[in-house]
């Protein structure tokens, strides 16, 4: 998730920056601070030929235009963009309705808790992030490329391996494959029950199970390619195996 800071207060916006980065270094490395802006224009001339899925904006700007109406000229480029208001003014959040802006949060700088207020909004946009884009319709996955989501069908898909890059996997596909961040484990709780996972480095799709080496312990997939199986898993795969074999298999 791809987050733009705009706060005209050197010390507020400096404050915020480090606290966003504190979390994003220690507990979501998903999440990204992408710009650290002083002035409204700088997020709009970024969101020129760049994209972003969160916004922390204040709303007292010393610009010609304020938060509000920064909100605005966003929620034009991205109706479902996440933006968390910051002000000073606790009255000033009842302008947000007259600009008829669907705020995630509002924060108040004078709170007390004003630290755990912003790792709070953090969690809450994530995890709407994530519902957007990774769970939005069932039968594809989605990943991210780039500045990019792509979807591939669920049917369309012979496997995920861990890659040999650090915090990587490979999804192979009927029309290539992809390398993408992510983990088989965050894998699994994203996919249906066609997909098992057969081995540390391997999530399967039984829908393309050639045929089990039970010799050596190996699945042969309909694309050509050999996954090994662990001990732990084999009994399992050869149940889920001929279970699909008589549920329906491609």
């Amino acid at each position: 998730m791809r987050v733009i800071l705009c706060e005209d207060d050197p010390q507020q916006r400096r404050f915020l920056q480090s606290t966003i980065l504190q979390y994003t270094s220690f507990h979501e490395t998903n999440i990204e601070l992408v710009l650290c802006a002083a002035k409204p224009e700088e997020v709009m001339t970024y969101l020129t030929d760049h994209q972003a899925d969160c916004y922390f904006l204040d709303i007292e700007l010393d610009a010609d235009i304020n938060g509000l109406e920064l909100a605005q000229f966003i929620r034009e480029k991205d109706p479902l963009a996440n933006i968390i208001f910051i002000t000073t003014f606790a009255d000033k959040l009842k302008l947000t309705f007259t600009y008829k802006l669907a705020a995630l949060d509002y924060i108040l700088k004078e709170a007390p808790n004003l630290k755990d207020n912003i790792i709070s909004a953090l969690q809450v946009a994530f995890e709407k992030y994530e519902q957007i884009h990774f769970k939005e319709e069932t039968g594809f996955f989605a990943l991210k490329i780039g500045e990019f989501i792509k979807k591939v069908r669920f049917e369309d898909i012979y496997y995920f391996e861990t890659s040999h890059h650090a915090h990587k996997v490979i999804l192979r596909e009927i029309n290539g494959f992809y390398e993408f961040y992510g983990n088989l484990k965050e894998i699994e709780e994203k996919i249906d029950e066609r997909f098992f996972r057969c081995h540390r480095s391997y999530l399967i799709n039984l829908d393309y199970i050639e045929k089990l080496d039970m010799q050596k312990r190996q699945v042969l997939l309909k694309n050509g390619t050999i996954c090994d199986v662990s001990y732990r898993y084999w009994k399992n795969l050869k149940q889920h195996f001929l279970q699909s074999q008589l549920t329906g298999h491609k």
